[in-house]
């Protein structure tokens, strides 16, 4: 299936000069949503991992999804304020300033291997958060799988040593 026809480029957004690549026409469609998840399954069958992490929003959409359909345990990262249990936490640097993730500290065993799940990857930032957390809990990230990789942004000079799998490439 030919999913980048269900991705809508949004000019100017957030702010001007940025084309915001919108996945809302995919998940309006059901064959395409589904066509995604399975695609996505198969590119990490070969992956070994008992958990997927998947980042606030967006990153829920496909990872809840992934999870249901491979049967595995679903970690949510928040932003601060969001998980009611006791957290482990990293700050860490975007384009203009700093934001912080969590995930409740007992989330994961020490040796647990996960897959990280989400919509874009772009600058990497994000995604190398979720590795230190990962690392915090003494688990291992095993690789990361996203719906889009902006290629042009190089995020996979950050994300040394893992397995990245996307299905769009822009």
């Amino acid at each position: 299936m030919n999913f980048e026809k269900f991705i809508r480029d949004i000019p100017d957004f957030p702010k001007p000069g940025i084309i915001f690549k919108d996945i809302t026409p995919l998940l309006a469609d059901p064959e395409a949503f589904k066509g995604v998840i399975d695609e996505m399954a198969e590119k990490v069958k070969d992956i070994e991992f008992d958990a997927i992490l998947v980042p606030e929003a967006r990153g829920f959409l496909f990872g809840s999804a992934l999870a249901y359909k491979l049967g595995k345990k679903l970690v949510p990262v928040r932003k601060p304020g969001k998980l009611p249990y006791e957290v482990v936490e990293v700050s860490y640097a975007l384009e203009y300033g700093e934001a912080k993730i969590q995930m409740h500290k007992d989330a994961l065993e020490k040796g647990e291997k996960v897959l990280i799940v989400d919509d874009v990857l772009a600058t990497g930032g994000t995604i190398k958060a979720i590795q230190t957390l990962v690392e915090k809990l003494e688990a291992e990230v095993s690789g990361i799988i996203c719906l889009i990789e902006l290629e042009f942004l190089n995020p996979r000079e950050k994300l040394d040593n893992v397995r990245v799998e996307s299905i769009l490439k822009y």
